[in-house]
């Protein structure tokens, strides 16, 4: 057989593999839960960013959400004109930079986010109690380092 160009013996050997196949697991988990309120884990995520900047008083753009979610830049579009549809979230034109959005959620979608961000901690917290405190706290650690040496491109 000829030379693979594999580094590793195996695919569980690889932290990639690992990782992608961890996401998807765990992501399977929440569009499930998710799916009953017709909302998409990008859309959940959007909402809950929205709340949170709310609560701290962030000039909340189109852009601050793509950079502290990491989503691209479509599928916050797509997310919010939607959002925006089912009366979830406000979308108006910024106050001083006319090439901006300024995006807020509105009552209805803060009532859904509080319904469903237990739901999603629930999840995380069933899915991640494989794992000891200890690891918890360790693969926060490590993750937090990987995702601020995110570029992207």
């Amino acid at each position: 057989m000829a030379k693979l160009p594999f580094g590793f013996d195996k695919p569980e050997d690889s932290p990639g593999f690992l990782l992608w196949q961890t996401t998807l697991t765990w992501q399977r988990h929440i569009k499930k839960a998710l799916e009953i309120y017709d909302v998409t884990h990008p859309q959940f995520v959007i909402m809950a960013l929205l709340l949170w900047f709310e609560a701290h008083n962030y000039d909340t753009t189109q852009i601050l959400i793509t950079n502290w979610s990491k989503l691209d830049k479509m599928t916050v579009s797509s997310s919010l004109k939607k959002l925006v549809l089912l009366g979830y979230v406000h979308r108006i034109e910024h106050k001083t930079d006319t090439r901006a959005k300024s995006v807020s959620v509105t009552p209805k979608g803060k009532d859904l986010v509080r319904k469903l961000v237990p739901i999603v901690e629930e999840i995380d917290s069933v899915f991640f109690a494989k794992a000891s405190t200890s690891d918890q706290k360790s693969l926060i650690r490590i993750l937090k380092i990987l995702a601020a040496g995110v570029q992207d491109k």
